[in-house]
């Protein structure tokens, strides 16, 4: 997460300087897309990094946890937004999403054993609301919140293998909540958005090994998704 804050931290500085540079955030700038936020429909398409996570809790407390690499990822995806009142609007971004989390088990001598690569190929739809400020020249923060639903392409939950075949298994569907902020940039031609969202699991995903006793899975009472995206937004 602090990697991702300190890249959509980096792009907001370069932002700044070139915007500044063109008067965006000058004391009297000119007003680009004036009356851009008065429609009532309009679309977009964004394309973003992202981490995930697992959040992963125990039926009885082990001697070391199961440690989780995240992989930085990537977002593709599109946007339609309905206007609901001038300060709140109604959002729909369904995209695609790669990623990959390593899981890291501990009491293993054998590498093979010890470690299960989990990629994973995302459709995810959510449905956020869109908590807008009073726009200050050609610049507008914003909150954003919601939940979503996301289908896993790469889940192995049709396969009756399990770990022992090296095959880690869990459901195809998951439900979430999100919370995330940004910023509306108002450019000469078109609305550029920079913003960074939490995901946030509610059910567990797991699909367990066929032995109850699993070293893999036997242990484990939830496997919830935990997610950062940084996404920009084009519109």
């Amino acid at each position: 997460m602090r990697k991702h804050f300190y890249i959509l931290l980096l792009v907001l500085v370069s932002l700044q300087s070139q915007a500044q540079s063109k008067g965006l955030f000058s004391s009297d700038p000119i007003i680009n897309l004036e009356n851009w936020d008065k429609q009532r429909v309009y679309w977009g398409y964004f394309l973003g990094f992202n981490m995930y996570d697992f959040k992963i809790d125990y039926k009885n407390t082990p001697d070391v946890d199961i440690l989780v690499d995240g992989v930085t990822g990537f977002n593709v995806g599109l946007i339609g937004d309905l206007r609901l009142h001038e300060y709140i609007n109604l959002r729909f971004e369904p995209g695609l999403y790669y990623t990959q989390r390593n899981l890291n088990y501990s009491g293993f001598t054998d590498e093979n054993d010890a470690l299960r690569e989990v990629k994973s190929t995302y459709i995810h739809f959510p449905l956020l609301l869109k908590f807008s400020s009073e726009r200050t020249g050609n610049i507008r923060p914003f909150l954003v919140g919601g939940v979503s639903a996301t289908l896993n392409l790469s889940s192995n939950s049709k396969t009756k293998d399990d770990n022992l075949q090296e095959r880690f298994r869990v459901k195809p569907w998951t439900k979430n909540y999100e919370v995330g902020f940004g910023i509306d940039l108002y450019l000469e031609y078109f609305k550029f958005s920079p913003s960074i969202r939490g995901v946030f699991g509610f059910n567990d995903e797991l699909i367990r090994d066929n032995d109850p006793n699993s070293p893999w899975t036997g242990n484990i009472d939830a496997l919830k998704t935990r997610a950062i995206f940084i996404n920009f937004t084009f519109q």
